[in-house]
Parts: structure tokens; sequence; C-alpha cells
């Protein structure tokens, strides 16, 4: 995927769903991944020509693992133009060291929204992009229906009144494949997950479960995102605001 698509997506998601208003301050949540570091292109190229003009904040939430070197990120930050802010936390020792049970992949999630909202609030954002592609969204779906035996996903925009913050996520037309294309054509400095729990999760599972249908049907991705699209479901209806 070439970088002018990338912005065609994006924008697409954005003008559908109405998820940047003029004077937005935005936090990118950076994990160090490919998702989040495409985000991160996509949003900072767009910002030079959208007309409503918006400004931007990378932030990572640093769990404290050992060998998670941020550098490269906050070199390609610099390079976009966008200021980087790395939270250090103390979440993976908490999680490993300090219960008596083995840590879920829901409580670190918890520990580590918790910690961005806080940060990001601090920096005076009104909203923060998470990196949720095509892929992510059929995966929550499966993930909900076999799981809790409930049909939940999240909608592109949230408002979180707690926290007087909304989730936008402008990757949702993009599919994983094509962030794995933009990630071998360019040079994003992916970080390595250093969790001992990566790779081994119910998400995994899931995402595995719907390579093989779409293996044995082939184009069934994009009729299961079109099927959430189309389903009338709470805060995918365009220009929508769902509010928890």
């Amino acid at each position: 995927m070439k970088l002018q698509q990338l912005y065609s997506y994006t924008r697409k998601a954005i003008d559908h769903y109405q998820l940047i208003e003029s004077g937005d301050k935005i936090a990118i949540g950076i994990s160090g991944g490919k998702d989040s570091l495409t985000l991160l292109y996509a949003l900072s190229g767009l910002r030079r020509f959208y007309p409503q003009k918006f400004d931007l904040v990378a932030v990572t939430v640093d769990l404290g693992y050992e060998n998670f070197d941020l550098t490269a990120v906050s070199k390609l930050c610099h390079d976009l133009d966008v200021p980087y802010h790395i939270v250090n936390t103390e979440i993976a020792k908490i999680l490993f060291e300090e219960r008596n049970e083995k840590p879920t992949c829901s409580l670190c999630a918890k520990m580590r929204k918790g910690a961005l909202n806080q940060a990001i609030k601090e920096l005076g954002c009104n909203k923060v992009a998470y990196a949720h592609h095509m892929d992510d969204v059929i995966e929550t779906a499966f993930l909900s229906m076999i799981f809790e035996g409930r049909f939940y996903v999240f909608p592109p925009k949230t408002y979180m009144e707690d926290s007087d913050l909304t989730i936008i996520r402008p990757l949702i037309y993009v599919s994983e494949a094509e962030v794995k294309g933009f990630r071998n054509k360019y040079p994003l400095p992916v970080v390595k997950n250093p969790c001992p729990m990566d790779g081994n999760t119910k998400r995994e599972y899931v995402k595995k479960l719907i390579q093989q249908l779409n293996i044995d049907n082939p184009g069934v991705k994009t009729k299961l995102f079109h099927a959430i699209q189309n389903g009338n479901i709470q805060g995918w209806l365009s220009g929508t605001n769902n509010a928890i």
C-alpha cells in the first residue's frame, strides 16, 4: 500500500464518521507496532492538507519491560514533526511479580489505558486515536460472540464521559494485509512487543480462525466487515457518536 492510498482510506473513515473537527488536539497511542506507526504516518500527513485543522501528539505507555528501545520511534516522530511523549510505568512488574495469579490481557489493557488517558488529558488533548484496522473490527465481533455470548463491536468513534475524551479509529477501512504492505514499503521502526503473552491469546486464535474462513471462502472478510457496517449497530451509523 502506497502512502496516498493510506491517506485516501484514512480520510474516507474520518469524513464518513466525522472523526475530526477543527481545533482538535489528538493523541496517537503509539505501541511501537506496525499499526500505530502506520496511523502516525497517516494523520501526520493528513494534518497538512485536511480542511479541518488539528494538532497531534504521540504518546507511548512504557510498561517497564527490558529491551524496549523507542529511540527509532522518537526519531520518526521528530521527522514527521509530531511531539512525542513516553509515559514510564511499572505495569509489567505489577502484572508478573506482585500478583499471585496469572496476568490477563484485559487487566494489562485496563492499566495501560488508564495511564494513557491520564497522560493525554495532562497534554490538553480532547481525542485519542487508536490504530484498530478492519481485521481488528472483525476479530472483536468474533471474540464477543464466541467467548461472551453477545454481539459487540467497538464503534469508529466513542465518547468516554468519565475522562471527557473521544476515541477515534481512523484505520477501520485499512486491512491488516495493507498495513503489512505499507510496513514493507516504508521504513517503519517497529519495536518488538516484549510481552511474554504476545501471540498466545484468544485474539490470536480468532485471527487464525478468520484467516482460514477467508482461505475457504475468498472475500469473506470484506463481507463480514460490510455486515457490521450495515447491521444497525450502535455507533456505526454515519456521523453517530457512541458514548460510554
